[in-house]
């Protein structure tokens, strides 16, 4: 499939809805996903020629946690969010993926739920491979299984992260931290590293493990002090050095 026509896909609603041309067919796409890179254009194009592009608008769930799952995401452009949630409807965002990275390989690969749900940041379109073609790859292809285990891992090793975060760090380190990451893919300016927040101070909570409030005050805290300064949903950190030394002893 050298280029991607005008398809259609069904939403949660059930209403048929019509996908517009994507940037890139199905199997460049799949190629530039580490899970199924250094197949043969062959055998690329037998599973692209079995996936289906899908469209979701911004805040659009892809999947809810405990559902049976039906396949795996590869992203094409846009953004998604890999989260859990509690009783209370508090969340807990496990990680941001986009154009490239594969999601839901783990119940594909193990046969269980969702462990986790998937919603789009922004306007996502995503390559839905099934469960049954997924697991066929496998069986024909030992090497997608094993690459399948890496990206686990590499997620394993992120949620371990999380976990010790969580337990050990305080709010304020949390954030210092956020916001040290941020800075590594900012823009320089005259006034130092320039960064955007998430769309809320809610969303930024959900992504640090904490609630809404202690975001507020925190980033508060940090520009009375220097250290960042705000502007909406742009902060401008004026000496990373500084906001570093934040990490140390953050227990």
């Amino acid at each position: 499939m050298l280029a991607v026509r005008a398809q259609f896909f069904l939403m949660a609603s059930g209403t048929m809805v019509s996908v517009p041309q994507t940037k890139l067919s199905a199997t460049a796409v799949l190629a530039q996903t580490a899970v199924f890179s250094g197949l043969t254009e062959n055998e690329l194009k037998f599973l692209a020629q079995r996936a289906v592009f899908r469209q979701f608008s911004p805040g659009e769930i892809v999947f809810s946690e405990g559902e049976p799952c039906a396949g795996m995401y590869v992203v094409e452009s846009g953004h998604v969010r890999i989260y859990k949630s509690s009783a209370s409807g508090r969340e807990q965002v496990l990680n941001i993926e986009g154009p490239g990275s594969s999601v839901a390989e783990l119940p594909v690969f193990d046969g269980g739920n969702y462990p986790a749900s998937v919603s789009a940041v922004d306007g996502a379109t995503l390559l839905f491979v099934s469960k049954q073609d997924f697991q066929a790859l496998c069986l024909a292809h030992p090497q997608v299984a094993l690459k399948v285990l890496r990206v686990v891992g590499a997620r394993l090793r992120n949620l371990v992260g999380i976990i010790e975060e969580l337990s050990f760090t305080t709010v304020r380190h949390r954030l210092a931290s956020f916001l040290v990451r941020q800075a590594q893919k900012g823009e320089h300016t005259a006034q130092g590293i320039e960064v955007s927040l998430p769309a809320s101070n809610q969303e930024l909570a959900a992504q640090i493990g904490t609630v809404r409030e202690l975001v507020s005050r925190n980033l508060s805290r940090l520009q009375s002090e220097g250290l960042i300064r705000m502007e909406g949903r742009s902060v401008t950190i004026p000496d990373v050095k500084a906001l570093e030394t934040e990490l140390d002893g953050g227990e």
